[in-house]
């Protein structure tokens, strides 16, 4: 599994990427995490509004931190 999290660096960026980190660890699952912050892939995405959940390519969450809960839905 590959886990991206868009984001430019904002506060909001870096908790998502924590949230990511907390609900793999919580789950046991492998995966791969990837920071994104090239605004032209964010783009490409068709995210226009930071931060993103990407789950094996597919946009799951944009513009808001999920709960790390909401997370391991999205994982599983």
């Amino acid at each position: 599994m590959i886990i991206k999290v868009l984001g430019t660096g904002c506060a909001s960026c870096k908790k998502l990427e924590a949230h990511v980190k907390e609900a793999v660890q919580q789950l046991g699952i492998e995966a791969v995490i990837e920071k994104v912050d090239d605004i032209q892939v964010i783009m490409a995405y068709g995210v226009m509004k930071t931060p993103a959940l990407v789950v094996d390519e597919q946009v799951k969450v944009m513009g808001r931190v999920p709960s790390i809960e909401d997370i391991k839905k999205h994982l599983v």
